[in-house]
């Protein structure tokens, strides 16, 4: 069984990766008030150059969660 509580203490609470969260959910907000993405569509929002917290448009692109999660 999964510890969540451990999991949250020693990864998921660290700073770096709160950042890194709340800049996934910001670029998800840009492209969803430029209407590329909605609630439910089974899209990603990709960070082309892999960087989380690099925002810029240029950065970003819309793919297909399948895809965008299995990019080496």
């Amino acid at each position: 069984m999964r510890d969540y509580k451990k999991e949250y203490r020693d990864y998921h609470g660290k700073p770096k990766q709160k950042k890194k969260r709340a800049s996934r959910n910001a670029a998800r907000s840009i492209m969803a008030k430029a209407g590329r993405v909605r609630k439910g569509d089974g899209k990603d929002v990709d960070h082309s150059n892999g960087n989380a917290l690099d925002n810029s448009r240029g950065n970003l692109s819309i793919m297909s969660a399948s895809a965008n999660r299995s990019k080496k």
